[in-house]
């Protein structure tokens, strides 16, 4: 196919995410992979989740053979803009509810449930020991 040097932004690159159209950004330089989805050898969806995005560093952790990154000039198309990547995204946990552990209604009745069970066996071994006659 072979690249014009042509300059893509993020979201160009973005739009082309589907089976028919599947184009990526590593190292700065964007692939149209769309005729290799089928000859990828850890199968065309993990291609397809890597659309959107600069994938370089998921390339570089599976460590691709020389003979793949030989492979990628016969997909290149052109540049990524990098100034339309962005730099970090910054992880933030979900929100979750605060948790009060002075729940006084709740903790009553959890102790009340364990509480009341051991009263009643208490006492019914009391009934027994203490009216049990004694033995000839």
């Amino acid at each position: 196919m072979g690249g014009n040097g042509k300059v893509f932004t993020l979201a160009e690159v973005s739009a082309h995410n589907s089976p028919k159209d599947c184009w990526l950004v590593v190292e700065g330089r964007v692939y149209d992979v769309t005729k290799f989805l089928e000859d990828h050898p850890g199968g065309d969806d993990v291609l397809l989740s890597a659309t959107g995005k600069d994938t370089t560093d998921d390339f570089e952790d599976v460590g691709h053979s020389s003979t793949a990154r030989a492979l990628m000039d016969e997909f290149y198309v052109g540049d990524i803009d990098t100034a339309t990547i962005p730099t970090s995204v910054k992880y933030t946990p979900p929100k979750q509810p605060h948790y009060n552990q002075d729940k006084t209604p709740e903790f009553i009745i959890k102790l009340l449930q364990f509480l009341v069970p051991l009263i009643i066996l208490a006492v019914a071994v009391g009934v027994r020991f203490y009216t049990k006659s004694p033995s000839a």
